[in-house]
């Protein structure tokens, strides 16, 4: 039984050319994609470029295991190195951030407890799926956007041909 999973992408190392081909490789690997506008804002937790960001939803048979495993696969194929820190540039970023409404509170935390944290991730989500409801608040993701406490500013979306 497929289900509808929602990933976090963004890159700040070429990052025209990395989600580009991030787009590509997901697509070849899952299929049809529904993309969220994309989004460039400031890198946060450290100082670098400016980071592209977007969501893509898409519909698997994979258990969430084995869907991260193809995750970092597409990560390396898109320049990705293991072991760099945490706050620290990326050319490739996927993040899984829903997994249908699965929950689980041990690794990987599902839902994605970063989407309440970071506009990065809410926006463009908030974008793609705003009726559907996080299970931990019951409140939709459109609404959790606009009552968003964090700062909103900063997101400035950007045509990005070829996706």
């Amino acid at each position: 039984m497929a289900i509808e999973v929602f990933v976090g992408i963004g890159s700040n190392v070429e990052p025209e050319r990395r989600v580009r081909q991030a787009v590509q490789l997901l697509r070849e690997r899952f299929g049809t994609l529904r993309l969220s506008p994309v989004y460039r804002n400031a890198a946060v937790g450290f100082e670098g470029d400016d980071f592209l960001n977007l969501v893509a939803a898409f519909e698997t048979d994979l258990d969430v295991a084995p869907l991260n495993a193809a995750l970092d696969e597409i990560e390396l194929a898109c320049g990705r190195e293991r072991g760099a820190a945490r706050f620290a540039p990326r050319t490739m970023d996927l993040d899984l951030l829903l997994y249908g409404d699965y929950v689980s509170r041990e690794p990987p935390v599902l839902p994605r407890q970063e989407i309440l944290k970071y506009a990065f991730m809410l926006r463009p989500l908030a974008d793609l799926a705003p009726n559907r409801r996080h299970p931990g608040t019951d409140s939709t993701y459109g609404e959790l956007w606009a009552s968003y406490p964090g700062n909103k500013g900063g997101m400035e979306p950007v045509p990005l041909s070829g996706l």
